[in-house]
């Protein structure tokens, strides 16, 4: 039995957070001591909660300021109280204190890198440190390894692809929570595009308002769901439409696997990712996809089979989604085919088996 540790940005609603859960939930059915660490000051995210319903130790060790070089040690204290044997850490801020501390008491320090994170020239010098003191650095799509490499992220010798995998039992086609939610949504019958993730820059949500305002009536409607920075510029794209009423924002929601089964097609706008979990879960839920060329989304999305990959254009978003709202059988079939692709790549077994074979390989190495 090992005594795993994730460490973690924060406890707010993310797809490296999800990944991590995931994970813990398999690690701990296969007979593991499994707990988390945030890096984040309370109150704690919403995810917290996640991770102790399921009977993951919850923790915390703040990062104070700027940069913090108090971090480390306490850091390291509380491994140690955890008698760990790996230490994961996700994404820039948990590598930069994560690994030191992991090789302070002796852990197998394992990184997974979940998109690009460019960052600046500081963060850049600071991460490619700490990887130095990484034993594995893991890629979540060969486009993110990729982009690893063309930033020197870590050596190359310590590089690994494990694609992300998902619980996708979850999201079974579900006629029931399809009625109740598109009731408590006020959708009615139409037809509904829909997107899930945080409002923020990189997942550009006011491109894809700005693409669905050609389409937008009482028999085509968007459904926004998440919560982020941007929030302010999403609804100044929906308050300029002809019909802002035709857009319904949830806010942070925690039943997303409830929720997307109220759509009709699932699109994400964003400027860059890695492998966004999001995706292979919808799906998983018969949808089609229609998202932008971007990161890891054209390893997941089959161009023409499971969905429509596009540009990062208006123009280009809009034809997509057009072609899909005057083609519902296409639409249904590219749902009923992306279903059978994510039940047979994205194995929510596949990626615990790899990742603990990887532990397995570095916590013996220790011995």
């Amino acid at each position: 039995m090992l005594s795993i540790v994730h460490v973690l940005s924060s406890f707010g609603v993310g797809g490296q957070e999800r990944v991590a859960l995931d994970l813990a939930i398999g690690q701990r059915a296969r007979g593991h001591r499994v707990s988390v660490l945030s890096l984040a000051p309370p109150p704690d995210g919403a995810m917290a909660e996640e991770f102790e319903t399921a009977g993951v130790a919850v923790g915390r060790v703040p990062k104070h300021g700027g940069l913090d070089p108090t971090l480390v040690p306490r850091l390291a204290w509380a491994l140690r109280e955890r008698a760990a044997d790996v230490v994961h850490t996700h994404n820039p801020l948990p590598l930069i204190y994560g690994a030191p501390a992991a090789r302070l008491v002796g852990a197998a320090a394992i990184h997974t890198k979940h998109g690009k994170n460019p960052g600046g020239r500081g963060q850049r010098m600071l991460r490619r440190g700490a990887a130095q003191l990484a034993h594995a650095f893991v890629a979540v799509s060969d486009t993110t390894a990729v982009q690893a490499r063309a930033q020197r992220d870590a050596p190359l010798s310590r590089m690994h692809t494990i694609p992300n995998g998902i619980r996708l039992d979850r999201y079974a086609p579900d006629a029931e929570a399809r009625a109740a939610v598109r009731v408590e949504l006020g959708l009615g019958d139409a037809w509904v595009v829909g997107t899930v993730g945080r409002l923020d820059a990189f997942k550009n949500q006011a491109l894809l308002v700005r693409a669905m305002a050609p389409l937008l009536s009482s028999r085509v409607r968007l459904v926004i769901v998440g919560e982020g920075d941007a929030r302010a510029e999403v609804e100044a794209a929906i308050a300029a439409l002809p019909e802002p009423r035709w857009v319904v924002m949830t806010g942070r929601r925690m039943d997303v696997p409830r929720i997307v089964h109220s759509f009709d097609v699932f699109t994400l706008s964003s400027k860059s990712e890695g492998l966004p979990l999001v995706v292979p879960e919808a799906m998983a839920a018969g949808l089609p996809i229609v998202a932008t060329s971007v990161g890891g989304l054209p390893s997941v999305v089959d161009d023409g089979v499971t969905g429509l990959l596009v540009p990062v254009e208006e123009a280009a978003m809009s034809a997509a989604l057009a072609r899909l709202a005057g083609d519902h059988e296409l639409a249904r079939t590219m749902g009923v085919k992306g279903r059978e692709v994510a039940l047979a790549r994205y194995s929510h077994e596949r990626m615990v088996d790899a990742y603990l074979a990887l532990y397995d390989r570095y916590v013996q190495a220790r011995k």
